[in-house]
């Protein structure tokens, strides 16, 4: 069974894949598109046709494939911009697709997100107040200001 997590990262080629590539002629693919670790993600890959679709991930122990014919209709592949062999969708958008979803038709409203995590050197923690775990600076009198 294919299970989609939200962290678990997923990556569409682009291009039409040959489907008789087995496990070794898909990570093949994934290899020459840069795609990343074919042991953290899931990679999906899709016919020339758009009726079949496979899609190769790590499952504990071992690689597997899933394996997708659709008796009518095509999957519809979101629009690619540029010349890229592949790009990162979230695990809805694969949700989308398999369940023949336009994802050009589909309109993605803005949510809130958290802003972006401060560096390293940075004595705040992730909601911006300080890190308790972080030694406490002694406040300075005025006359210790610009002394070492």
């Amino acid at each position: 069974m294919l299970s989609l997590g939200s962290s678990t990262p997923i990556y569409l080629y682009t291009l039409p894949a040959d489907m008789r590539k087995g496990f070794d002629g898909l990570m093949g693919l994934i290899t020459a598109a840069a795609m990343g670790d074919v042991y953290d993600g899931l990679f999906v890959f899709g016919n020339r046709r758009g009726d079949r679709m496979k899609i190769l991930y790590f499952d504990r122990d071992g690689l597997a494939i899933w394996y997708k014919r659709l008796e009518r209709g095509r999957f519809q592949w979101p629009v690619v911009e540029g010349n890229t062999a592949s790009m990162p969708i979230e695990a809805s958008e694969l949700r989308l697709i398999l369940d023949g979803i336009d994802l050009n038709s589909v309109k993605r409203r803005r949510r809130w997100q958290p802003p972006e995590a401060p560096e390293a050197s940075s004595a705040l923690s992730r909601r911006g107040h300080p890190n308790p775990r972080d030694p406490v600076e002694k406040p300075r009198k005025p006359a210790e200001i610009g002394q070492p």
